[in-house]
């Protein structure tokens, strides 16, 4: 049961670059990303309630790296989730966020003084290969000729963003439960959003959303953030955070599914290549760690 739950968490995690994907024709990106996280906060809250009760307060060290948090992993990254998914296909974006485990190995090796196993190395080399022939349209050399499109700059702005949040949140989560930690980033940064949105004008425009884009952010919500985080912790508990973090390589599987299913997104031979080399090297560099 709880290898189905994490396959169903793989397939919910890569829906959400369809929904983002739908959402965002016609959702500003400050409006959208607070959507689903006020959502979100709200099932977190019962989530939390149910599970262990009342929130913990936090101590006054903790405070200022849960707002980094919550100003990194919820505000921007999903700024940049939804402003990078209207112009970027939802398959394509999903392989450059894929890459994410990659960036953290690099950074820490670069910066951190982590080590860097040949494995390991090996893993970041196809990742970023792979990246490249996915962003070149199959000939990287085209980056050199055209440079990065606006839309998969913004899409790494996303993976920017979760490498703050995940060597914060490594620190983080020596004092808090994964449960605590979230709902207190994912506070923050609804709080911040909500600011944005009302300046690009959400209180006007969010009559004018159709049907589709509501059923989008609440996908984002209740399944992409709360049952997603549950159904993965509950598999993290029962088989392990190695074992469960390979199901990770399967997101970007599902969302390029799904994209093609429902969105009528062409699988190009590059993407088919690239997403090869990027879920290989991602699997090797998560593996070495």
């Amino acid at each position: 049961m709880v290898y189905l739950k994490l396959l169903a968490t793989m397939a919910i995690w890569g829906g959400t670059f369809i929904a983002v994907r739908v959402a965002s024709q016609s959702m500003g990106p400050f409006s959208g990303a607070f959507l689903r996280f006020a959502i979100a906060s709200l099932c977190l809250l019962l989530l939390t309630r149910q599970l262990i009760g009342k929130l913990p307060p936090l101590k006054p060290r903790q405070i200022p790296l849960i707002v980094v948090l919550g100003m990194s992993g919820i505000f921007a990254y999903n700024v940049f989730f939804f402003a990078g998914l209207k112009e970027v296909e939802a398959g394509r974006a999903a392989l450059i966020v894929a890459l994410n485990p990659t960036v953290i190995a690099l950074v820490g090796a670069l910066f951190l003084k982590e080590s860097l196993s040949w494995l390991k190395g090996l893993g970041i080399g196809l990742s970023l290969i792979g990246a490249a022939i996915v962003i070149g349209h199959g000939n990287p050399l085209n980056l050199l000729a055209e440079g990065i499109s606006h839309g998969d700059w913004l899409i790494f702005g996303c993976v920017a963003t979760w490498v703050i949040y995940t060597l914060v949140g490594k620190r983080v989560m020596g004092e808090l439960s994964p449960l605590v930690a979230t709902t207190y980033a994912c506070l923050v940064g609804t709080g911040a959003l909500l600011v944005t949105a009302l300046a690009e004008g959400f209180l006007t425009q969010w009559t004018t959303y159709p049907l589709v884009a509501w059923l989008g952010v609440a996908y984002l919500g209740v399944l992409g953030t709360s049952a997603g985080f549950l159904w993965y912790y509950e598999g993290v508990k029962a088989i392990g955070s190695a074992r469960a973090s390979i199901f990770i390589n399967l997101v970007p599987v599902f969302a390029i599914a799904l994209a093609a299913l429902l969105l009528r997104e062409p699988i190009a031979p590059s993407l088919l290549v690239g997403g090869v080399l990027v879920i290989s090297g991602v699997y090797l560099t998560n593996r070495s760690a």
